[in-house]
């Protein structure tokens, strides 16, 4: 095996079991719920991964559609795809460009998702962009901590963390984000996972909804 191809496969087939064992306990599946609650109808997840939502999908939901990059994370799921209630479909590979059209979801669902998405303000564009009016973003992200220390901690660790969690950021401003969007952020938990104190970096999460504006709103 050539080195240059060992980024790739580390990529493809590594991270995506890492991230399913660390995303998949107690505390993190209640915040899952949480945040999945009050999904109803045509629902878009980006970032699926192994399908670690699926548990939590309201009886709402009629179905959802998938943007996983990963062929790993997509096998992984198979099972919990299969146990699920909604149809679920793989729609696309990449949340930058959304093969759907405008309007045409009424949730979209992101879950440790958007601190690895190289155009981070591109995907936040086409989430808009396939919310009809009046329909919601659900997120559960981590990123920036709220105080000045923990931000530069933040910092310093983020081109490692890059490097091994598959170009994942440590430093954005999630709800900024998602406001700069144009979508308007109605409910909002910040909060740091339970855990040492010395994993704060790496556990500051922003958990809530936001809403699509009605045409002519503002």
């Amino acid at each position: 095996m050539k080195l240059t191809t060992f980024p790739a496969l580390w990529e493809e087939r590594v991270v995506p079991r890492l991230v399913d064992v660390s995303l998949r306990g107690r505390e993190i599946g209640e915040l899952r719920e949480h945040v999945c609650a009050g999904l109803f109808g045509r629902v878009l997840e980006i970032g699926f991964g192994s399908g670690l939502n699926t548990d939590f999908y309201p009886a709402a939901v009629d179905s959802v559609d998938a943007v996983e990059p990963s062929d790993t994370g997509w096998r992984m799921s198979e099972r919990r795809r299969a146990a699920a209630v909604p149809r679920i479909g793989r729609i696309g590979l990449d949340g930058q460009a959304i093969g759907a059209d405008d309007a045409s979801y009424d949730c979209v669902l992101s879950t440790f998702t958007l601190c690895s998405i190289p155009d981070v303000e591109r995907a936040m564009r086409e989430v808009r962009r396939v919310l009809r009016p009046g329909g919601t973003f659900h997120f559960l992200e981590h990123g920036s901590g709220p105080t000045e220390q923990v931000r530069r901690w933040q910092s310093r660790f983020e081109p490692v963390q890059r490097r091994v969690a598959g170009g994942c950021h440590l430093t954005r401003d999630v709800p900024a984000l998602v406001g700069e969007a144009g979508l308007e952020v109605h409910e909002l938990e910040q909060r740091y996972l339970g855990g040492p104190a010395f994993m704060g970096p790496w556990t500051y999460l922003s958990m809530g909804r936001a809403s699509q504006p009605a045409p002519g709103a503002g």
